[in-house]
């Protein structure tokens, strides 16, 4: 398990991390989203005590990440895949760590073969391609076995069969009951292996919640409906946790709460004809695209905070702590 008290980190004038409370917790995939400069680098990064809080603090399994005996056994994390040794080998580079805290060969062994590095382990790390470079970070965090794994970015460079790999890793790591956090820009992936997400701006909490709600709450489960008869409908609706909007004079309403599926059985109960009956797509981008706008520090040329905007802003890593 992961906690943030008040998190906070400043660099100078500027604060990178502001106030975090989070909790990250075992069993599930946690997704660390955010535009380019919200924050989690700087977060993570002080989670494993390569930066110092400012103020507040963050523990793994209730404790700093240096006061634990055996850090590499307790959080296994991948923040940059090239801080290896351009001239070492895949195995010596894992050997080297594993001498560090008495994991024996054989679990190197396991972990380049989990990772697929069997047919390079004994080739230089500096030649790698950025996806096997990955691999290789990924194999490192998973070298001690930890009760917690955190990845940031951990998509980068793989290729279509490196992804799904990756994907199945992730889910298959939290039902084994770990700890999983994941910093990514790939919504897509998120919204398929995350259960719960983590959402910064600014430094600043703007979500700690599920997918399934942050959709919900983007307007994900509205239910699109035509009538001749919307006032009657409206009333055949209304009930605790619907919520039923329409203009004046529109046959169409916008009901939330209740399925497509239910609102049609009702209607048909009580003899109301629908011309149109749909849920509205509300994707986890479209969702986080929203909930961000207003936090996005980095914009495109011509960038004015809105949507097109932001997703240029969030589809590249830009460099720095502050990411």
């Amino acid at each position: 398990m992961i906690e943030a008290h008040q998190l906070t980190k400043r660099y100078g004038e500027r604060t990178a991390v502001d106030h975090l409370d989070f909790t990250v917790r075992p069993g599930s995939v946690t997704g660390f989203l955010g535009p380019n400069g919200a924050g989690k680098s700087t977060t993570m990064r002080m989670i494993i005590g390569l930066d110092a809080p400012t103020a507040g603090t963050v523990s793994v399994n209730g404790r700093r990440y240096a006061r634990h005996a055996a850090p590499l056994q307790e959080v296994g994390a991948l923040l940059e895949a090239r801080s290896i040794h351009p001239g070492r080998s895949a195995f010596d580079h894992l050997m080297a760590q594993a001498y560090t805290h008495g994991i024996p060969r054989r679990r190197v062994e396991e972990v380049i073969e989990l990772t697929g590095l069997q047919s390079v382990a004994r080739k230089r790390a500096g030649a790698f391609s950025l996806g096997m470079g990955q691999r290789l970070g990924i194999a490192a965090a998973l070298l001690g076995d930890p009760g917690t794994i955190m990845l940031d970015e951990p998509v980068n460079g793989l290729d279509p069969e490196g992804v799904l790999w990756i994907r199945t890793l992730l889910t298959g790591l939290a039902a084994e009951g770990r700890t999983v956090f994941v910093s990514s820009h790939l919504m897509s992936e998120m919204a398929l292996v995350a259960d719960h997400l983590i959402v910064v701006g600014r430094g600043r909490l703007l979500a700690d919640t599920t997918v399934r709600d942050l959709v919900r709450q983007a307007g994900g489960d509205t239910v699109l409906v035509a009538t001749a008869d919307p006032a009657r409908l409206r009333e055949v609706l209304t009930g605790p946790g619907v919520e039923v909007s329409g203009r004046a004079g529109s046959e169409e309403l916008q009901v939330t709460g209740v399925s497509a599926r239910d609102v049609g059985l009702r209607a048909a109960e009580h003899g109301i004809a629908l011309f149109a009956l749909t849920t509205a797509s509300v994707s986890l981008e479209d969702a986080f695209m929203d909930l961000t706008r207003d936090a996005v520090e980095y914009h495109g040329v011509g960038g004015t905070g809105t949507a097109p905007a932001a997703a240029t802003a969030a589809a590249t890593e830009l460099p720095g702590r502050a990411a």
